[in-house]
């Protein structure tokens, strides 16, 4: 098996715009700043996974994700108010487009994204922003390198060299 090549296992260090279907830049990696994932570890969308899949080092290629493999359709209902005083003291740090884990009544997280901001209420969407898009990729792959025994087991890349820790894995 080719030691370059994108399968589960390997840590893969890219560049990427994602534009929507009108072309709009809604997201990039910075200049010098690629961005790293496990490959396998469902820690990007599925439909650019699956096509990162098998890609060889050096590839630039473009991918079109459909919303069901991407961040996936709306489900209603997606907006919900809450009063603010339900954030406690951190509601001051509060902005649109935030996103934040709530634990549910099973004591599972879920994502959610902060709509709205209003002095005695915030609104936010279960939905993520980008639900419903289609997902325009460019993407150069730069690196491909195997995981450690850390990032396995923590299911998620460690920077792009393999030696940045997160909050959890001190």
């Amino acid at each position: 098996m080719h030691q370059d090549m994108v399968r589960d296992g390997k840590v893969v260090v890219f560049n990427y715009t994602l534009r929507n279907d009108e072309g709009e830049v809604l997201d990039a990696s910075e200049p010098g700043e690629p961005m790293a994932y496990l490959h396998g570890a469902d820690n990007i969308v599925p439909g650019l996974e699956q096509e990162m899949a098998g890609k060889l080092l050096g590839a630039a290629f473009s991918v079109i994700v459909p919303p069901e493999l991407g961040y996936g359709r709306r489900e209603e209902p997606g907006l919900r108010e809450i009063p603010r005083e339900a954030f406690g003291e951190d509601s001051s740090e509060l902005a649109a487009g935030m996103e934040l884990l709530l634990e549910d009544d099973d004591g599972d997280l879920m994502p959610i994204w902060i709509a709205e901001v209003h002095p005695d209420k915030v609104i936010i969407d279960v939905n993520h922003p980008l639900a419903d898009e289609t997902l325009h990729f460019a993407v150069e792959i730069l690196e491909i390198r195997d995981a450690t025994e850390s990032e396995i087991e923590h299911g998620h890349p460690h920077g792009v060299d393999g030696t940045e820790l997160d909050d959890e894995d001190e």
